[in-house]
């Protein structure tokens, strides 16, 4: 999927490029060819039936070629392969809710103060919890927001989906290479709408295990934990 978006890109980019450069050269031949001190009599042509022909086929043909491409795209987009991860985002103000249904694991990421960030973290991007994925893998992420409308994009997976309340939408991805990808939300949802990042960590088969793992543990304790400190759990005397 994110191959079919560059090689879309580096097909618009040269068409662009290649109709600027038209443009240009066009414009400097003729302010050069008619210029006033070669033409002082203006030319009283009015139209010319090929230049028109032309200027309305070929406009016509660029769009096609763009267009095939594009909706091409536009429909694998929507063709949602089987996952072997599914991943629900949940947006809120302004963090997001993390729930991987069939692992019973779910957390919140927040952002990362600037007072305690660490070497290496990016500042307004860095998350104390991140959403961890394994590489090589069909990631299905489940998108809704838990207040008002929030954005789930990641750049670097061409990943970009509404987060609705009472709504799920949904998109997927691929990650090919392991480490931690950056995104935001990208709709305008409040006062901390500039400070509500996405973290998402790609790692092995075998670490991705481990950390579902370890979080299921930490689940289980803090679980006991309530439960143990709730007086109404206590047995009657």
């Amino acid at each position: 999927m994110l191959d079919s978006m560059k090689s879309f890109n580096d097909l618009v980019l040269i068409i662009i490029v290649a109709i600027v450069l038209f443009v240009m050269g066009l414009l400097a031949w003729v302010m050069f060819r008619y210029r006033e001190s070669v033409n002082p009599v203006p030319s009283r042509l009015s139209h010319n039936t090929t230049l028109e022909v032309l200027w309305t086929i070929v406009p016509v043909l660029v769009l096609v070629v763009i267009a095939i491409p594009s909706f091409r795209l536009l429909f694998r987009q929507f063709d949602f392969p089987k996952p072997d991860v599914v991943v629900k985002a949940t947006g809120k103000q302004w963090y997001w809710s993390y729930e991987y249904p069939d692992a019973k694991v779910a957390f919140d990421s927040y952002p990362i103060d600037d007072k305690d960030l660490k070497p290496g973290q990016l500042r307004n991007l860095a998350v104390d919890n991140e959403m961890v994925v394994p590489v090589n893998k069909v990631v299905q992420v489940l998108i809704t927001g838990g207040d008002v409308i929030h954005q789930w994009v990641v750049p670097s997976f061409g990943t970009r989906a509404d987060g609705i309340p009472g709504r799920i939408n949904r998109t997927w991805f691929i990650a090919r290479e392991p480490g931690i990808y950056y995104g935001e939300c990208s709709a305008l949802c409040g006062q901390g709408h500039a400070y509500m990042p996405i973290a998402v960590k790609v790692v092995n088969d075998d670490e991705f295990g481990k950390w579902i793992s370890d979080k299921q543990k930490s689940a289980s304790l803090d679980k006991n934990q309530v439960a143990t400190a709730d007086p109404a759990a206590a047995p009657a005397h």
